[in-house]
């Protein structure tokens, strides 16, 4: 849901200019439409905190299906919005409460599907599991690209602009049924059960000690790298294809889809090396692999070649989904069970909503700035270098723990048994 409006909104900006900020250029109406969109990323960390509170004190199923519910009808509300024409200064007034709801929404979605995720997972399987949520999150883009490239092939450009922005938009409404199905049927995850059962349910901001604030900055740096990776895919791609390599849009639109794709498939392999290797390794790996091949990803997109193109999107996809797919498992293995949803999603939206929601605006800045259509990726590589020295030197491997037990990040994880569960729950 996330990032279906991720890309909907994207597609659709300029014509949201024209609805809502009708004063100026065509220019000044996308930067404000933008800039409206930006807005979202600086409500993440607030929303990770209050999401996180929620599911370490009542409970994961109840923040997820929250979060989900939320995001889908406030994403839905913006197709229903009146324009300035209706009611002037009140539509982008509008607008931007509802793009701050769902900043505060998505604050809570990406850790509260991981958790509920990984901590359903067999324990040899955490990171396939939770390959999931970065697969989907790239599907999620490519059905959102679909759905306004064939409303933009089918409707005339005066319709796009009456209605057919609006379609996408309030598609989200069924979405928020699979969030009242989870909230009304799935039982929460055998984790959370355990501390129910136990009556070890806290007050998770109370909680949270010396170590955890260690581990949440290291959970800010590698997701600040891991976002700042995928938004240069998701989004920043597809402009510098068409606007500064001069691919025809339609073929820029066409790479991004088709690489997002390859790496959708690429995650649930980065998630099984992991389970194999350990999320160290990976998370290591995948950082010095984009730190060393970005600049010849670039090239590769430079030649003005589709397939060459095609094939840089594809290499970096193979180090992208390493990075995201380790995000997704490494901030429900980081931290003790009591604070894990909190702890995590603080430290995860720290980085991937200010930090990281700036780089697609930083990178075509430096374009801008320097007239050199490689300073994106040498600013890329720059992060990834600082971000894989950091990851050596302070991450710890968290593959074997037990999500059930308290542990200290200093000491040796605990192993898990192949063959016996660290905690028998019922699932009745």
């Amino acid at each position: 849901m996330e990032w279906f409006d991720f890309a909907v909104y994207g597609f659709v900006a300029s014509i949201i200019g024209a609805q809502f900020f009708p004063a100026g250029d065509a220019s000044s109406q996308l930067l404000a439409s933008l800039a409206v969109f930006g807005v979202a990323f600086f409500f993440r960390p607030l929303g990770g905190a209050v999401f996180g509170y929620i599911g370490d004190k009542v409970g994961r199923r109840t923040s997820l299906a929250l979060a989900i519910i939320i995001m889908s009808v406030s994403t839905a509300l913006i197709g229903f919005l009146p324009g300035f024409a209706s009611i002037g200064l009140g539509a982008p007034i509008l607008l931007v409460t509802i793009r701050c709801i769902q900043g505060l929404s998505v604050g809570g979605e990406w850790t509260g599907a991981s958790t509920f995720l990984v901590e359903y997972a067999p324990d040899r399987s955490r990171g396939l599991w939770a390959s999931l949520i970065a697969a989907t999150a790239a599907l999620g883009i490519v059905a959102g690209s679909a759905v306004v490239f064939l409303l933009s092939a089918a409707l005339s450009s005066e319709d796009m602009a009456s209605f057919g922005w609006r379609i996408p938009f309030i598609l989200a409404l069924p979405i928020g049924l699979v969030g009242l199905f989870m909230r009304l049927k799935l039982e929460d995850t055998p984790v959370f059960q355990e501390i129910k059962k136990k009556g070890d349910r806290v007050n998770p901001l109370q909680h949270i000690r010396k170590d955890d604030l260690r581990n949440i900055f290291i959970a800010f740096a590698f997701s600040s790298a891991t976002g700042t990776g995928f938004y240069y895919f998701a989004t920043y791609f597809v402009s510098y294809l068409s606007v500064t390599l001069q691919f025809p849009r339609p073929t820029a639109i066409l790479l991004s889809m088709l690489g997002l794709a390859l790496y959708a498939v690429m995650c649930p392999l980065a998630g099984r090396f992991s389970d194999r290797f350990g999320r160290r390794l990976s998370y290591i790996l995948g950082c010095i692999g984009l730190a060393v091949m970005v600049v010849p990803v670039f090239l590769l997109m430079a030649s003005g070649e589709f397939v060459l193109a095609l094939l840089g999107l594809g290499l970096y996809a193979i180090f992208q989904s390493s990075l995201t797919v380790m995000s997704s498992v490494t901030i429900v293995e980081f931290f003790p069970p009591k604070i894990r949803l909190t702890a995590g999603a603080i430290g995860y939206n720290l980085g991937v909503g200010p930090v990281a929601g700036m780089g697609p605006l930083v990178a075509a800045a430096l374009v801008a700035a320097t007239g050199n259509p490689l300073a994106p990726a040498y600013y890329l590589a720059g992060l990834m270098a600082v971000v894989a020295i950091i990851l050596l030197k302070f991450l710890p491997e968290t593959y074997k723990r037990s999500l059930y037990t308290e542990h200290d990040e200093q000491s040796r994880p605990t192993d898990i048994s192949d063959s016996e569960p660290v905690v028998e729950v019922d699932h009745k």
